[in-house]
């Protein structure tokens, strides 16, 4: 019996999972608190995955698909869910995976993320990163984000995404949400004509080229709060990202840009709980304090995670030092805080001594 694409959909729905794999020669797959779990269905063949992507992929993505190798997009299904998919070939098959939009707004509480990133969100400009691998929670933050600024301000949010995930309903805000490949051709492109539409904030889902990064920056030097993603790990790590991203005789300059306009970065981790029941994020915060913009200006970034630990009182805090106290709550595993550590001897000597203490 053929398989249905509802049926799968209805599962990842039921089960809370966080995508669906489709894959010739492999059964049906979803991540479910982190972990890939095959259902108990059939192997897929070449003709099965075909069938599944053409149930819910338009022409216009299927010749993409023939054309470029790929093709992402999101629908939503039965008012019940939205989901992104990513379309690929692969050994000259199709496969694809998607992925489940959450379909309510989360709260800081929630997510775990620390109420002092609240006054971020009621800057009037400035730049402010939230970064990490793929798949650690980085949209759900944002749009939690910008969820507190609807609420809270009166304001016009741009978001420009590839493709939208969280739709947002005008609140206190008007909210313009434009998806790129469909309302608009490029980030960048998006960017400079959002600048003539009275925005006071702009939501950047990626900034994953030089053009993308430079209409970025001078936005938030113009007088707009920016968010923006980037695939990187850790404050200084995202810094060094941005500036290496410019020719080297532009990088002076983009270093006091930087400098100058950026407000905070936020490092984030997702991680499986201890119990197997759920998932825990990880933050690394950075606020662009007089110290680290002399820092950022002098190209000395490599000395910023010192700068962060001992910002405690100003609300920063080490994504090793984050998961450190996850784990001494019991909320996560030793091995998972370690195989995601930025210094896994630092924290296995903290480690140590916690055990020592708490011993005698």
């Amino acid at each position: 019996m053929a398989i249905e694409i509802s049926r799968l959909l209805d599962v990842v729905i039921r089960e809370k999972g966080s995508d669906l794999h489709l894959a010739v020669a492999r059964p049906p797959t979803v991540r479910i608190h982190g972990t890939l779990r095959p259902l108990q269905a059939k192997v897929l063949e070449p003709d099965d995955t075909v069938r599944l992507m053409r149930s819910i992929t338009a022409e216009r993505h299927q010749q993409e698909l023939q054309e470029q190798g790929g093709s992402d997009f999101g629908f939503t299904y039965n008012d019940q869910a939205r989901f992104r998919v990513s379309l690929f070939k692969q050994k000259g098959h199709v496969g694809m995976v998607l992925r489940l939009i959450p379909s309510e707004l989360l709260t800081f509480e929630q997510i775990g993320l620390p109420a002092i990133v609240k006054d971020l969100c009621l800057k009037p400009r400035g730049l402010v990163l939230v970064t990490g691998p793929t798949g650690s929670g980085k949209t759900t933050t944002l749009a939690t984000m910008i969820n507190f600024i609807n609420s809270e301000t009166y304001a016009h949010i741009i978001t420009i995404e590839d493709p939208i995930e969280y739709y947002h309903t005008h609140k206190r805000c008007v909210i313009t949400q434009r998806e790129v490949g469909i309302d608009v051709s490029t980030f960048a492109e998006a960017l400079r004509r959002g600048l003539r539409a009275d925005p006071d904030v702009i939501l950047v889902g990626e900034m994953r080229d030089l053009e993308t990064i430079q209409a970025a920056i001078t936005a938030a030097e113009t007088g707009h709060l920016v968010f923006a993603t980037v695939h990187t790990t850790g404050a200084a790590n995202t810094v060094n990202r941005i500036i290496d991203a410019f020719p080297t005789e532009q990088q002076e300059q983009v270093r006091t840009q930087m400098a100058t306009t950026l407000e905070a970065v936020i490092s984030q981790a997702l991680m499986p709980t201890a119990d197997g029941k759920g998932r825990a994020a990880a933050f690394e915060i950075m606020f662009n304090t007089d110290a680290i913009r002399n820092l950022i200006r002098e190209n000395k970034c490599f000395r910023i995670n010192s700068f962060i630990q001992t910002g405690g009182k100003q609300g920063m805090i080490l994504l090793d030092d984050f998961m450190f106290n996850l784990w001494a709550q019991g909320r996560i595993s030793f091995q998972e805080m370690l195989k995601r550590a930025q210094d896994p001897d630092a924290l296995q000597q903290k480690v140590r001594e916690y055990t020592q203490q708490h011993k005698s």
